[in-house]
């Protein structure tokens, strides 16, 4: 399998010692992925919890509100890069299976912050809650997202 060349995830020792903020800063701009092409800022990255922004500029839907499907993505990043805090990456790789979100209130400008922490950690599923928040703080979306744990053979 083949990963990002810029991918720096970081040690066990890192997790354990980083601040949330430095590991997010880590994350960021991984040039030609979906999170890059929709502006995804990572803000506070752990094993537990993964927060990260989008903008609605650029990412709306022919009616201009926020897309559901950029929702979605920001849900998937959130959870994929939290599974992977908790994998061996020499080891092991996480991957999204199964996504689903409910879209209760429309956002048409500014920011809206996705907040994913983790439900359940097996050995080889991760399950993830997701809010995504307008700048208000009003929640816009919900998701749920489960990751499975690939062994890359290393």
């Amino acid at each position: 399998m083949t990963l990002h060349p810029d991918l720096n995830f970081p040690t066990a020792h890192e997790l354990d010692t980083l601040s949330p903020e430095v590991l997010a800063a880590r994350m960021n701009a991984l040039s030609g992925t979906l999170g890059a092409r929709l502006g995804i800022e990572f803000t506070a990255v752990s094993r537990e919890r993964v927060v990260a922004r989008m903008p609605v500029e650029g990412n709306r839907q022919p009616a201009g509100r926020l897309h559901g499907g950029a929702n979605l993505a920001l849900a998937e990043e959130l959870a994929s890069v939290g599974s992977w805090m908790n994998l061996d990456p020499a080891r092991q790789v996480a991957v999204g299976v199964d996504l689903s979100g409910t879209h209760v209130r429309g956002v048409t400008g500014g920011w809206v912050t996705g907040e994913g922490t983790l439900a359940y950690r097996g050995r080889t599923v991760l399950v993830w809650s997701i809010e995504i928040r307008d700048e208000r703080g009003r929640v816009t979306s919900m998701a749920r997202c489960t990751c499975n744990v690939i062994a890359t053979g290393a």
